[in-house]
């Protein structure tokens, strides 16, 4: 983690260059581009002149097939053919910009590409140009930086460090934020944690997908874990990314992985499913919070209403300001037959926004009456760099295990009660934009050892509580009186029934569940309505079906207040003070 620090800063200060040439906010379109080739370029030193040498063996042939050669030769999924590596480049201060050009021309196909995302080469430009004349001194700056020993997680912390100073010079939405690998790492635990013994299985394959992939962050972590667990097993990653700089960035990682870069797709995912047809073992996601979707309201509407239940948005849509809940009816409609796992981040939002038979309520319906929803788990506040709100985990599968069915575990680690905080997170040593709290990694004793034990073993404690399905249900129903005249007597209408009256309308949300037992509509007006209120009734054609989860009610505990004699004694402690305070100042 001090190489991560280390790196980040010395990049950073790289940026020094650019002040006066360029806006800070505009500093990302220099200093991404730059780290990827120069982590191109380390990565590739080793073989680089294997490359050159056996050159003139595949002058013949063609791109596709010198390109498949070399990576060979390279050792890796991409090489780079150019004379000119960092080194050689600002050897020649006098023709740096060509000899820049040459090198990122000098690539394979798949490393070119992901070059060509940043629209570099306008940048070069700008930088050659006599009036800021500072292109030698940024190469220079980025050749004496050393990114070969870095791993792939620790290059995954540059990045996103680097990203998350420039989405706050340019005042970008705090929703746009990165997930803390110990999330992603006790995400992966939990999606993991039922399938210990298929995992260990030598040769095994394994599918992963993240639609909003960003940098690739999930990924990374999901691959690493597994490696770890079974070294023998292969875990082949997918994802969508629609900033084009993270995509870039997720891409190149893949490369120098050995993953395949085109598993990863350009574009919005909500617009145009890069992988329409693919169908995953995992999922896992930390989509944008509260972003809106207005952008893409035209085609997912069209898509709801022409393709219903047998599209991704069928079950509904949410409000226009938040998609969170689009994200997972993607991811939902991802699942293989045969059983899938999903891990999403998201905040409280989608767990109660949304009054009966709204978009957000018909979606949790639909994933609850499916019996989809298996755990949420209640994250600590101030975990992520670019905003400090409360975060949830939702884990959702179409492959529960017997225990499990008809059943949602709600797992609470915010650590409320101050003796309990220590088990789930600690303050970190110094803060990373809003990140002030981490999950330790301690075994089963805390942090996230003890968080998935809390899930597998799927037992209620003060942390863990399980709730039938329908305890998340409830019938909205409306509540009608009767329109009475002058002298209180009841009107009626053509029908012979009493007429409502509007001004006395009312509702009542009725849970499903009382005590535990199902309940019916008739029994709680009979029990909670009709001996206030005698002559009320229930106009059936307006009863809506909704589903929420209030997960602070559920985990709430009952403070008692303190008693008046304290209170008392406080009070009269405080004049006590205010008088002598008071006698003081007047005899100065």
């Amino acid at each position: 983690m001090l190489d991560f620090k280390e790196k980040a800063n010395l990049i950073w200060k790289v940026a020094d260059l650019l002040r006066g040439d360029y806006k800070r906010s505009d500093y990302g379109k220099v200093i991404l581009p730059m780290t990827v080739l120069r982590r191109l370029d380390c990565v590739l030193a080793p073989s680089k002149q294997k490359v050159l040498d056996y050159l003139p063996r595949v002058e013949k042939l063609s791109d596709a097939a010198k390109d498949l050669t070399l990576n060979n030769i390279a050792g890796f999924n991409f090489h780079n053919r150019s004379l000119y590596d960092f080194n050689k480049i600002v050897s020649d201060p006098n023709n740096v910009s060509a000899n820049l050009r040459n090198f990122i021309n000098g690539f394979s196909a798949s490393a070119r590409e992901i070059i060509e995302y940043f629209n570099f080469d306008k940048e070069i430009d700008r930088m050659d140009d006599p009036k800021a004349d500072i292109l030698f001194q940024v190469v220079k700056a980025f050749q004496e930086i050393d990114l070969a020993a870095m791993s792939s997680m620790e290059m995954g912390y540059v990045f996103e460090e680097l990203i998350r100073k420039f989405a706050e010079d340019s005042n970008e939405t705090a929703g746009e934020h990165f997930t803390p690998r110990e999330v992603i790492k006790l995400m992966v635990n939990i999606l993991f944690d039922r399938d210990d013994e298929a995992l260990r299985t030598k040769g095994i394959v394994r599918t992963v997908y993240d639609p909003a992939c960003g940098t690739g962050g999930m990924l990374s972590v999901a691959e690493q874990h597994l490696k770890e667990f079974n070294p023998k097993a292969r875990l082949e990653v997918f994802g969508q990314e629609i900033n084009p700089e993270s995509y870039a960035i997720c891409k190149s990682d893949m490369l120098i992985k050995g993953q395949n870069p085109s598993n990863i797709k350009f574009g919005n995912t909500f617009t145009v499913d890069g992988l329409e047809h693919e169908r995953f073992d995992y999922m896992l996601s930390n989509p944008p919070f509260g972003v809106d979707w207005k952008k893409a309201e035209k085609i997912i509407s069209e898509e709801a209403k022409h393709k219903g239940m047998a599209g991704r948005f069928g079950a509904g849509t949410p409000r226009i300001n938040d998609g969170s809940l689009l994200f997972l009816q993607h991811m939902i409609s991802k699942m293989k037959a045969d059983g899938s796992r999903i891990a999403i981040v998201f905040n409280g939002s989608p767990l109660f926004t949304g009054s009966a038979d709204s978009g957000e309520s018909n979606i949790r319906k639909w994933i609850i009456e499916n019996d989809w929803l298996e755990a949420v788990i209640a994250l600590p506040d101030q975990l992520f760099y670019n905003t400090g709100i409360s975060t949830y985990i939702w884990i959702v599968t179409n492959r529960k295990i017997k225990k499990r069915r008809g059943k949602v575990q709600l797992i609470n680690v915010t650590g409320a009660k101050d003796e309990t905080a220590a088990r789930f997170w600690q303050k970190m040593p110094r803060s990373l934009g809003n990140k002030r709290k981490e999950i330790p990694e301690n075994g089963n004793s805390r942090g996230i050892g003890f968080i998935t034990k809390l899930y597998g073993d799927f037992e209620e404690n003060e942390f863990c509580k399980i709730y039938p399905n329908e305890f998340f249900g409830y019938w909205r129903v409306t509540v009608e009186r009767p329109e009475r005249d002058e002298k209180g007597k009841i009107k009626k209408g053509k029908d012979g029934k009493p007429k409502a009256d509007s001004s006395l309308r009312d509702s009542e949300n009725i849970p499903f569940l009382r005590n535990g037992k199902p309940q019916t509509i008739e029994e709680y007006i009979q029990r909670e309505v009709l001996p206030h209120l005698s002559d009320a009734w229930v106009d059936e054609t307006k009863t809506k079906t909704g589903y929420e989860i209030n997960f602070t009610k559920y985990f709430y505990e009952f403070k008692p207040l303190r008693p008046l004699a304290d209170i008392r004694k406080e009070i009269l402690e405080l004049e006590m003070e205010t008088v002598k305070s008071v006698q003081q100042i007047l005899e100065i």
